[in-house]
């Protein structure tokens, strides 16, 4: 999402921000535009996707456990209850959700590639399969 200033001198990207408000919407933060500028808010914000990433990772653990895949001395399979399925798969998905979130949001803020970072070079006819 790109902000103009009202002189249409000053171009802003607005960081998504790795909560929603009330009504679920998305929030932005949309900074001062210099590359320096790293608020209160962003660091907040910075934390808060650190936590989502350090549970998405504990989460992912649990369910290896839980569905007999971990290698520790997890329930397994064949003990995991239907209600136990139900909530990991709850947890997974808000996880995702938040992961998502965050690659979204990193993702634009990542500067535009150089058109000749695409540059393919001539092929010479030799497939990758020979």
């Amino acid at each position: 999402m790109i902000y103009r200033s009202h002189d249409a001198t000053t171009v802003t990207l607005a960081r998504l921000l790795p909560w929603s408000n009330l009504d679920g919407n998305p929030c932005y933060l949309v900074g001062d535009g210099t590359a320096n500028s790293h608020s209160h808010l962003s660091r907040v914000a910075d934390n808060v996707e650190s936590v989502q990433l350090d549970m998405a990772e504990e989460l992912l653990d649990h369910a290896a456990d839980l569905l007999g895949e971990g290698e520790g001395e997890g329930e397994g399979a064949g003990n995991t209850t239907a209600p136990q399925l139900h909530f990991l798969a709850s947890r997974l998905a808000e996880s995702l959700r938040d992961v998502h979130r965050i690659a979204l949001s990193r993702g634009e803020r990542l500067p535009a590639p150089d058109r000749g970072d695409y540059a393919c070079e001539a092929d010479d006819g030799a497939s990758a399969a020979d």
